[in-house]
């Protein structure tokens, strides 16, 4: 999408001035028409900035988004339209790269020539006529996430935690554990994390033999908040791409979803608006509707989500989170109290949700021993408090046998993951959907 740098200025068109500058927030004085939004600005200069067409403020003024923000700009700085919309490269070339949000190479490698380029901001998201209603299970080997919040293809999941409780190391299992088994092209969206997670990963894809099938967007957290804002945006579109015109069925993972809202905030920080619930940006609602909204299957093929979601202060109830959380089919959320236990992945069984738990999607047996593990886990969690002061002993025959299948059940949801090899040792281990199934059935079972 960048203008080629030495293009001559005289080939752009003037527009305009900049009136103010607020962070990356750029307001701009228009002298001729209003360009179309989501259009690639430009300043004169040997080193110009790159700006993008953020919003209309009234009939003669926009704001624009600086996404070169270490080049200085000031008051009455020359405004000039590129012609050139917001776009991405797209198609096989394109397959095992690394890219920022806007389709430049982050990989080092040499730059792609004569690629196709898409507008990132298009209008399809809001057609969603077609949309398949077949359903078909997807095993990640995990038997906490296949027991408890099967993966629908076509639907989208959530792994909500705090931070350092495992989101990023269950994702990357899902991407090996998914990848290897599935024909879908992976498509990861890097949202400011880690520059050493992103590391972890690219290597842990190429070891794996799985970068030929996977595309990689970074805005991680040394990027400014612009960048990170857009790569999620720009992920999504180019999942669209590879499913309408590539006919595929696409994974589509985002780590961290949360830090798009956090980059928006900032963004409407600079903008001057009033905070809305929790200190959130007015449109965090509208943003997060129109990015989940966009992930949808077709005749053509499916879009299958899985976002990570940090939550601040361990605190559920966080607006954001609430808010993210309610447009998923299924929430898996991952508790340090099970992480301080010694529990990978530390899944809270009993808060982990789904709305896909129908014996028409998971069938009549899976549907029943579901409901019987969970009620057991309540009454589990009733008993804790009285074992807890006086043990087991006192409690009655009944319910110390019930207390003992619900230990065992929480200690058998655990498992190695491969993905972590490397620093505990053990070897990962896949569990198949009817293993969990007749090995739930036998601890239910078991007698004292």
């Amino acid at each position: 999408m960048t203008p080629t740098p030495n293009a001559p200025i005289s080939s752009h068109k003037n527009i305009g001035y900049i009136t103010k500058i607020s962070g990356l927030m750029v307001t701009i004085k228009l002298a001729e028409d209003r360009p179309p939004l989501h259009c690639v600005l430009t300043t004169s200069g040997q080193t110009p900035a790159i700006l993008l067409l953020h919003d209309y403020i009234d009939a003669t003024t926009i704001a624009a988004l600086n996404l070169t923000d270490m080049i200085k700009l000031a008051n009455g700085d020359e405004i000039f339209d590129t012609g050139q919309m917001f776009t991405i490269p797209v198609g096989p070339e394109v397959m095992g790269h690394i890219f920022d949000a806007t389709g430049k190479l982050m990989d080092g490698s040499v730059p792609l020539q004569n690629v196709e380029q898409i507008e990132v901001f298009d209008t399809d998201n809001l057609i969603q006529d077609h949309v398949s209603t077949k359903t078909e299970l997807l095993q990640t080997g995990i038997k906490a996430i296949d027991f408890f919040t099967p993966f629908v293809k076509g639907r989208k999941i959530g792994i909500v935690g705090g931070a350092g409780v495992g989101k990023t190391v269950l994702t990357n299992e899902l991407m090996h554990n998914i990848g290897q088994d599935s024909k879908a092209l992976s498509i990861f969206a890097g949202v400011g994390e880690r520059i050493r997670e992103g590391l972890e990963l690219y290597q842990n894809l190429k070891e794996n033999k799985l970068l030929d099938d996977t595309i990689l967007y970074f805005g991680q957290m040394d990027e400014n908040a612009a960048l990170r804002s857009l790569v999620g945006v720009s992920a999504a579109r180019a999942a669209r791409y590879f499913r309408d015109q590539g006919k595929r069925d696409v994974l589509l993972f985002v780590d961290n979803i949360y830090r798009f809202v956090q980059a928006n905030n900032e963004l409407s920080t600079m903008l001057g608006e009033i905070p809305a619930e929790g200190g959130y940006q007015p449109s965090m609602y509208s943003q997060l509707r129109s990015l989940e909204g966009s992930l949808y299957s077709n005749a053509n093929g499916s879009i299958t989500s899985v976002q990570s979601i940090y939550v601040p202060a361990d605190d559920l109830t966080d607006p954001a989170v609430l808010e993210i959380s309610q447009q998923l089919d299924s929430v898996i959320v991952l508790s340090r109290k099970v992480f301080e236990s010694g529990i990978y992945p530390a899944v809270d069984l009993l808060a982990t949700s789904s709305s896909l738990l129908t014996p028409e999607i998971i069938g009549q047996r899976h549907y029943n021993l579901v409901r019987t593990v969970q009620i057991l886990l309540q009454k589990y969690e009733s008993l804790q408090t009285t074992v807890s002061i006086v043990g087991t002993n006192e409690l009655s025959r009944v319910d110390r046998l019930d207390y003992a299948r619900a230990k065992n059940l929480i200690h058998f949801f655990t498992q190695n993951l491969f993905t972590t090899e490397h620093l505990t040792g053990q070897k990962g281990q896949f569990f198949s959907l009817e293993e969990v199934l007749t090995s739930v059935e036998r601890l239910l079972a078991a007698s004292e």
